[in-house]
């Protein structure tokens, strides 16, 4: 039994008309008809709560590896010079919180910002691990089911979060 019940994905579409199964020019993919522009391109989706920030990007390294050290020091240079609207925190030399190796932590504020830090980090992150997570009031499910990872994923030490 899942832990957590989900919506469907459609709710609000019911009635909709079907779309149409024709292919565009390249063969492969499907002709979508023009609509009006989501709004989640400017807004952060329910439940995630944007008074504070919407994500959280934790950049993870492993201290024993000198060339990671070396590196999460530099990218959190990087950053810190790249996006200097974001919300960046101190490179941590140690776990703190649920995560097991240290770290440093970005904030974003909007959807541009996620999907820019986001697809940078997808380029530039080297040999360090990502752990991204939405804010939406409820930590355990935040940095759990809502969470997506880039690189390898660490277990977390995610029963301080449970309700």
């Amino acid at each position: 039994m899942a832990e957590y019940q989900y919506k469907s994905p459609l709710e609000g579409y019911e009635n909709a008309e079907p779309l149409p199964t024709t292919f565009n020019p390249d063969g492969k993919s499907l002709y979508n008809p023009p609509g009006p522009r989501s709004a989640a391109y400017d807004e952060f989706p329910a439940p995630i709560k944007s008074s504070n920030n919407g994500f959280d990007f934790h950049i993870y390294y492993l201290p024993n590896f000198p060339e990671e050290a070396k590196y999460a020091a530099a990218l959190h240079e990087r950053i810190r010079r790249e996006f200097p609207e974001l919300r960046i925190y101190r490179l941590w030399d140690k776990p703190v919180g649920p995560h097991p190796v240290p770290m440093f932590e970005v904030n974003v504020f909007n959807p541009h910002q996620t999907g820019t830090l986001f697809s940078w980090l997808a380029v530039n992150r080297g040999p360090l691990s990502v752990l991204i997570h939405p804010n939406t009031g409820d930590p355990y499910k935040d940095h759990t089911e809502l969470a997506t990872w880039m690189g390898r994923p660490f277990p977390l030490n995610i029963g301080m979060l449970k309700r």
